[in-house]
C-alpha cells in the first residue's frame, strides 16, 4: 500500500514559510492577477490566488476584465503592469478567451514579472540551467517528491505528457535533479512497458483514470497531476479523479498523491513563491 502525498500538508508549509519570509524582511510584493470572461473554473482559480496572497502577505491587485475584451486592450494593459514599479508579478488567468492569442499574452509580459513561468525566456532559462522563474506546477512537483524524501539523484523518470506547461518543464527540472528522464506521449509505442521501469512516474496525459496498475512499477512514486470534474451521480458521489486510476495504482505504488489534494495545492504554494523572488530580483 502506497504512502500518501499530502498535497495539503505540504503547499501548507510553503505558505507558511512565504508568509514567514514576508515578515521578516519587510518584503512589500505585489501580485496583479488578470481574468478575462467569466468562465467559472478560472474564476475559482483565481479566487483561491487572492486567498492565498492574502494569507502570505502579498498584496493582490485584481483586474476582472470582460469576455469581449480585445488582444490589444489586454496587451495594452500588460503593458502597464510591466511598467508599474508597484507590481512584481503578473498572471493573466488562462484560457483566454478565442479571438486573444495566447501567445502574444504570455510573451507580453515582462520575463522579471512572468510568476507563472510560462515565457520563451523563463523556459529557456530552465532548459540551459540559468536562474529564471519556472512554471509553478513542475515547481510544485519537485517540492513534493523532496519533501517526501523521496530522492532524484540517479532515478529512472518517466513523464506522460509533453505539454510546454507540465510535461517539458517537469522533465527539464527532473533532469537539473540528476534524474534520468524519459518524456512518452500519444505517439509512444507500448506505453506500460516504458512507464513500469520508472522509480518516479509523473503522469499529465490530460485523460482520466488512463494509468492503471499495469503502467505502474511496485514501490514507484506516482505523481498525478491530472484533475477532471465527474458526474458525482454517476460516480458514487465521486467529483474528482485524476489521470491515475487510484484505487487500482495505490496498492503497487510506494507512493501516490491523492486527486484532490495532491499536486492542485502546490501550484499556489509555488506561484506565492515566485512572487516573493520577483520582489527581491527587482529590488
Amino acid at each position: 500500500m502506497a504512502k500518501l502525498i499530502d498535497g495539503k500538508a505540504i503547499s501548507q508549509a510553503i505558505r507558511d514559510e512565504v508568509r514567514d519570509e514576508i515578515a521578516a524582511g519587510g518584503i512589500k510584493a505585489s501580485l496583479a492577477v488578470v481574468l478575462v470572461g467569466n468562465d467559472p473554473a478560472s474564476t475559482v482559480y483565481v479566487n483561491n490566488k487572492k486567498k492565498a496572497c492574502e494569507y502570505c502577505g502579498i498584496r493582490s491587485v485584481s483586474y476582472e476584465l470582460p469576455e469581449d475584451t480585445t488582444e490589444e486592450k489586454l496587451l495594452s494593459l500588460i503593458d502597464e503592469l510591466n511598467n508599474d514599479p508597484e507590481i512584481n508579478g503578473i498572471l493573466v488567468q488562462l484560457p483566454v478567451p478565442k479571438g486573444i492569442n495566447e501567445d502574444h499574452v504570455i510573451e507580453a509580459i515582462s520575463p522579471m514579472k512572468d510568476v507563472d513561468g510560462f515565457s520563451k525566456a523563463s523556459v529557456g532559462a530552465l532548459s540551459i540551467g540559468d536562474k529564471g522563474f519556472v512554471s509553478c506546477t513542475p515547481a510544485g512537483i519537485i517540492e513534493l517528491l523532496k519533501r517526501s524524501d523521496i530522492d532524484i539523484d540517479g532515478k529512472r523518470c518517466v513523464v506522460v505528457g509533453r505539454s510546454n506547461i507540465v510535461g517539458k518543464p517537469a522533465a527539464m527540472l527532473l533532469l537539473r535533479e540528476n534524474g534520468t528522464v524519459t518524456v512518452t506521449h500519444s505517439h509512444t509505442k507500448d506505453l506500460a512497458s516504458i512507464t513500469r521501469e520508472a522509480d518516479i512516474l509523473v503522469v499529465a496525459i490530460g485523460k482520466p483514470e488512463f494509468i492503471t496498475s499495469e503502467y505502474v512499477k511496485p514501490g514507484a512514486a506516482v505523481i498525478d497531476v491530472g484533475i477532471h470534474r465527474l458526474d458525482p451521480e454517476k460516480n458514487n458521489g465521486k467529483k474528482l479523479c485524476g489521470d491515475v486510476k487510484f484505487d487500482e495504482v495505490e496498492p503497487v505504488a510506494g507512493y501516490i498523491t491523492p486527486v484532490p489534494g495532491g499536486v492542485g495545492p502546490m501550484t499556489i504554494a509555488m506561484l506565492m513563491k515566485n512572487t516573493v523572488a520577483a520582489y527581491k530580483m527587482q529590488h
